[in-house]
Order: C-alpha cells, then structure tokens, then sequence
C-alpha cells in the first residue's frame, strides 16, 4: 500500500467489467439462456453477477459447476459467440460515472481503461456506448502477451495515454486489478460496488482506498488528482 493521499494524480484508468461498465445484465443472460438450452436450470442472478468479473470462464465454472471449462472448450467458445451477438442490449455505463469522465475530461485530466476483456467484444461495446473514441488509452485482455495481474498491459496504457504510472490511479473490482496497479506503482481503488463474490473482500486486497459506491468513488478520484470543490 502507498501513502496515497501524499502523491499527485493526473490520470486515471479503470478496469471495465464491474468498475466503469455493468455488463452483467448481458453476460449473466447469456449464461442463463445456455443453461436453459441446455437443460439446466438457471443460475440465480445475483450469484452470476458477482462473478462477471472472472470472464467467460468463470461465470461458465458457476453454471456447468459439473462440465470441464477450459480456455476455448466447446462450453467456452458457445458463450462468446453468443455474447458478442448482444453484448449492449442492457449493459450501461454505471450510473454516475458518466458525470465524472465528463469532470475529469473538463479538465484535462487523463483516463483509460485496461481491461481482460478481449479486444473483438471491448472495442464494440466501448462504441456502442460512445465512450471508445473518449478513452485515452484502451488495453485489453489480448492486447499483449500478458494480462492482469501482471502489470505490463498497465505501462503500455499509461505509454499510449502519454502518463507516468507513478501518476496515474487505477480503479477495479477484483484482487488482480489492484495487485497490476501496485505492480506498476500506480495508486490504486478498490471498487467495492463492483462484482464481488461472497466469498471475497475487497479489504483484504491491499489497495489504498476502497470505494463502495459510485459516489464515494467520484469524491476520491477528484480529490485525487486535485479537481475536490
């Protein structure tokens, strides 16, 4: 943990599944609608949810708790083509975070998102919701050889933004995120609103500062990178 509140901050990146966009309504339907062709019952909804942020296969270990999920197995690449067929029908910038991009941009303070996500379902969502072309720096799960935890997908946003990483505060919803963060000496936030499962704690994560909700989120950011009113 760093001595946050001492250190200047001029950009800010976010993860994007549970920290900048709720994409569960869709990826937990996809979910839902395969169990249901599959003669399984659905997986209860709040369940789902806290597990988005594991991905594809994580949401897929929850609801076929008895099949073998791997990397592009049956299972797996059933799930992605059917989620990138509608992966905007319901998902939504969470409500809030659009007034502060919109602060943070007034301003001329950076952001960007990096992601695991991959890029073919990253970059259409991003679109949909008019926020790709607002991003500074876009990194996502296939972008480089190697993803979150490991911090190198943070150095090549900040390298694509034009951003120190020693200035630059990162926001996500699971350990990963802030163990990249750290990794790349940036400040980190945990977002405790995001998609968390019943059997995690985002105190037990080592961020500097846990949000538990948008707004909190909002006061911390600003103050942050001196924008506080």
């Amino acid at each position: 943990m760093t001595d946050f509140g001492s250190r200047s901050f001029d950009a800010v990146l976010f993860d994007l599944d549970g920290t900048l966009i709720d994409t569960a309504p869709d990826m937990v339907a996809v979910l839902q609608a395969m169990q249901y062709d599959h003669a399984m019952a659905p997986v209860d909804y709040d369940l789902g949810r806290s597990n988005v942020s594991n991905g594809a296969i994580g949401l897929l270990k929850v609801g076929f708790p008895d099949r073998t999920i791997e990397f592009n197995s049956p299972l797996h690449l059933e799930y992605l083509e059917r989620y990138e067929a509608q992966l905007c029908r319901d998902s939504a910038i969470f409500d809030g975070l659009d007034a502060l991009l919109d602060q943070l941009e007034a301003a001329e303070r950076v952001w960007g998102i990096v992601t695991n996500k991959p890029e073919r379902m990253t970059h259409p969502l991003l679109a949909a919701l008019e926020l790709g072309s607002r991003s500074a720096a876009t990194v996502c799960g296939d972008t480089l050889p190697t993803r979150k935890p490991d911090p190198a997908p943070m150095h090549h946003a900040c390298s694509l933004a034009g951003v120190q990483a020693a200035r630059t505060i990162y926001v996500g919803d699971a350990l990963r995120d802030i163990e990249a963060g750290r990794a790349a000496g940036m400040g980190t936030i945990a977002a405790g609103y995001g998609y968390v499962t019943a059997d995690d704690d985002p105190a037990a994560w080592d961020a500097d500062l846990i949000a538990a909700d948008v707004a909190e989120l909002t006061q911390m950011v600003l103050k942050a990178v001196n924008l506080e009113s």
